[in-house]
């Protein structure tokens, strides 16, 4: 009879990936502080920057609501073992829009903190004029700027998805029939955080 032991017990196993977890948290917390410090802020801020950016991605700050016409289509209700069908009503409601504090505020506040500090305010405007990619806007912190390129990638990167994907299209709010809107919030806080962060390290 042939006993084959296994090397690893469960609870071995169990630390190990806890372990790795950690690891990875720490190396990613570690890239993403060394990432604001490359773009200009400052190191005993960073470290709070990004824990508060990530924190605040689950925090929504209602600004105003939208008045919104949904129009219902046609359905099956029963009541007292009879079924009735409700005709095609149009339903009126209201839509909050909100600013995500980790995909809108945080880069705003930083962005405008990095314009006030480097006081390279027309190349920023131009940068965030482009509505780029991280890419591109790293591309155009370095044209604008060689030395200031990392400021003026984050803040373009960051501010113009911002603008791209949220801020242009507030006007569309009233025919989503959705019952809150975040600006920076959902998959828009991973394209501006991202965005913003890849461009301040590339450049």
């Amino acid at each position: 009879m042939v006993v084959i032991y296994a090397p690893f017990t469960l609870l071995l196993l169990f630390l190990l990936l806890l372990l790795l977890a950690v690891f990875f948290l720490l190396v990613e917390m570690r890239v993403l502080t060394y990432a604001y410090r490359k773009v200009g802020v400052r190191p005993r801020y960073a470290f709070a920057v990004m824990l508060v950016s990530l924190l605040g991605s689950h925090v929504n700050i209602p600004l105003y609501s939208v008045p919104t016409r949904r129009l219902v289509s046609p359905h099956e209700v029963s009541m007292f073992g009879r079924t009735y069908i409700v005709p095609e009503t149009l339903e009126e409601g209201a839509t909050l829009v909100a600013l995500n504090v980790g995909g809108a505020l945080i880069p705003i506040l930083v962005s405008i903190y990095l314009l006030l500090r480097t006081r390279m305010y027309g190349r920023m405007l131009i940068g965030v004029a482009l509505i780029a990619p991280p890419l591109v806007a790293a591309a155009v912190g370095l044209l604008l700027s060689f030395r200031g390129a990392p400021p003026i990638a984050y803040v373009a990167g960051s501010m113009g998805t911002l603008i791209g994907a949220d801020l242009l299209n507030l006007g569309e709010v009233a025919h989503l029939g959705a019952p809150i809107v975040s600006i920076g919030g959902a998959g828009t806080f991973d394209g501006v955080f991202l965005t913003g962060i890849i461009a301040g390290l590339l450049a």
